[in-house]
């Protein structure tokens, strides 16, 4: 069933990753020019690959177990994504070429905020099935 609780949070991190990546700035640089998700191969492959992750994901609503495991495979792939822009942002000393963060950074955090609130939606499906099989 796609209209469960988790869907709609999958759903969010689709938006975010998906489409607001294209429209939030990454940073600004001391150009006063802003940086987005789309200059950088490695930030937009990781975003692309957490968008196919998470729409497969809503379609494995059979399986909730594999559902579960793909998550948490989605919120490691947000945190390398997060850790991608830490290195970018502390590896150039000063305002030599990020002059400004900008709130696209934020969003493999927010999206793993809403991942880990779709695998709590999904644990509570799995525990609610078990404990409907214990009764039979």
């Amino acid at each position: 069933m796609i209209q469960r609780v988790q869907s709609l949070f999958l759903l969010m991190v689709i938006i975010l990753n998906g489409v607001l990546s294209f429209y939030l700035p990454l940073w600004i640089n001391s150009k006063n020019q802003e940086i987005y998700a789309l200059s950088q191969p490695i930030a937009i492959s990781l975003f692309f690959l957490s968008v196919i992750i998470t729409f497969i994901t809503i379609f494995l609503f059979k399986k909730r177990k594999l559902q579960f495991v793909i998550g948490r495979i989605n919120i490691i792939l947000n945190f390398v994504l997060v850790g991608v822009f830490a290195y970018w942002t502390l590896s150039l000393p000063g305002e030599m070429e990020i002059s400004e963060k900008g709130i696209g950074m934020l969003l493999p955090i927010i999206s793993i905020v809403f991942i880990a609130l779709a695998n709590k939606a999904i644990k509570k499906d799995e525990d609610l099935v078990k404990s409907v099989d214990r009764l039979r």
